[in-house]
């Protein structure tokens, strides 16, 4: 049967022969390329290693070739950014392109939708595993049911498509059990207006057998209820590394790929801090709470610090940022804060910025302050503002003190797997930590399989179970 001009066009820009998934997952494209309908939606779900990626780059060539309009978006700046590098074209984080906050003369601290103003066009939307469904407040501003507004933003625009792209293997959004945004029967009950196509990849490509990284990260996954026993061979991908031989290890892979190409991924914020803790201390000799050259990563979406750069808009929690200078440290509301310049690796363009940030943050053992610590420093910020007896305004001067907007921050040398998600390092090094009795293997090896397939070409184990290894 001859192709139709449009899958011999996505051939010649993908240059390999498709496999069946492959070959399938286009005929669909088509289809729904084709569809009339106002509220098209394209499901597409690849595991890794399955060629999603080089599928979605020549789809997305192909689509200029036929002068067809896409917007590319992504849920954070490091997914964005590595959608940007994959595809050949610019990303965009889905806050930056559908959020807009609501002017001082209104209620300052809201956000609100944007109106979609593109026709025609194609909304491609990467790591769609990360979008949540729940309404929730994030620290002193509202946060919106983001599949909702997206869906809502993309189909206000005339004649616009939707495609959803990620992986279900991997870890769904916090304290949800699947990802709705890639959940076809999930869309179909709440969003009954959408007409759905859905593709999945999952034959791993032939020239990534070899690779212990994909051949582990599949048996992963197809190993839903078990422990995992993963194969290793000498000389590969994934190496066993013991307590010893640790700090070598760090120290080679920090000397000769940086901190932007090297992390530790661990199972909690309290074996993230003794990382931090140590790989400071004893890779980079780092004697004070915070030096020039120190990764950061801000750990609360934050909407004051660079609300006038319209290339970020906000900063997100999972953003990552490098110490260029330490300007003071701030003792006040029995706080202490520091005034920094930062970098923002993935907004290079932007060049130094001057935050405040929350000292005390980067130590807690929970995922940020606390909600009672926020309160205390609300009541303290509270007393400057005494004066201003009508309650509203008072409460609008607490919401713009530069003090109760500091970032909240930790060391970014280890994070946990969710904080990971959306990113790729050259190294990467898991610790599975101590492993409760009553461990489900199934959130267990989805855990793994998000922590390994962050990785570009290598995977190191630190003090891995031996009784999950291959004999």
């Amino acid at each position: 049967m001859s192709s139709s001009p449009f899958k011999t066009e996505i051939h010649r820009q993908f240059g390999f022969d498709f496999t069946k998934d492959q070959s399938r997952c286009v005929d669909r494209l088509e289809l729904f390329l084709k569809d009339k309908t106002p509220y098209a939606t394209f499901l597409l779900s690849g595991y890794a290693g399955t060629g999603k990626t080089s599928l979605l780059g020549a789809f997305i060539r192909t689509l200029a070739h036929y002068k067809i309009p896409a917007t590319l978006l992504a849920p954070t700046g490091k997914a964005a950014k590595v959608l940007s590098s994959k595809s050949g074209k610019r990303a965009f984080t889905i806050h930056k392109m559908i959020y807009r906050r609501k002017s001082k003369t209104d209620d300052f601290n809201t956000l609100q939708l944007a109106p979609n103003l593109q026709k025609n066009t194609v909304f491609i939307v990467d790591e769609a595993s990360m979008i949540g469904d729940y309404t929730m407040t994030d620290g002193n501003v509202n946060q919106r049911n983001l599949l909702e507004d997206l869906l809502e933003y993309v189909f206000g625009g005339v004649n616009c498509k939707l495609i959803l792209l990620g992986d279900v293997g991997q870890l769904p959004p916090v304290g949800a059990t699947f990802s709705p945004a890639l959940n076809q029967e999930y869309l179909e009950n709440y969003f009954p207006r959408l007409t759905i196509y859905a593709a999945k990849l999952s034959e791993v490509l032939r020239q990534q057998e070899d690779s212990d990284i994909l051949v582990n990260a599949t048996g992963l996954r197809k190993k839903k209820n078990k422990l995992p026993r993963l194969k290793l061979q000498k000389g590969g991908d994934v190496e066993i590394v013991n307590g010893s031989e640790l700090q070598d290890v760090l120290e080679s892979s920090f000397s000769n790929y940086g901190t932007e190409e090297t992390i530790v991924i661990t199972r909690s914020n309290k074996r993230c801090n003794e990382y931090n803790r140590q790989i400071r201390a004893r890779v980079f000799w780092y004697e004070e709470q915070l030096c020039n050259g120190d990764l950061l990563m801000v750990v609360k979406n934050n909407y004051h610090w660079l609300k006038d750069e319209p290339e970020m808009g906000f900063i997100a929690n999972g953003e990552t940022m490098i110490v260029k200078r330490v300007m003071k440290y701030e003792h006040v509301y029995g706080f202490e804060f520091a005034r920094l310049s930062v970098l923002f690796p993935d907004y290079e363009q932007l060049g130094e910025q001057e935050v405040l940030v929350h000292v005390e943050s980067l130590t807690t053992e929970g995922p940020s302050l606390s909600r009672e610590r926020m309160k205390a420093l609300f009541f303290e910020v509270e007393k400057d503002y005494s004066y201003e007896l009508n309650k509203k305004k008072r409460y609008e001067l607490i919401l713009a003190n530069p003090y109760f907007n500091a970032l909240q921050i930790k060391y970014g040398y280890a994070v946990t797997c969710h904080k990971s998600q959306g990113g790729q390092w050259e190294h990467i090094f898991i610790d599975v930590g101590y492993l409760p009795e009553d461990l489900d293997p199934e959130e267990y090896n989805r855990w793994l399989y998000t922590a390994l397939t962050r990785a570009k070409s290598k995977v190191y184990l630190i003090n891995f179970p031996e009784e999950q290894l291959a004999k």
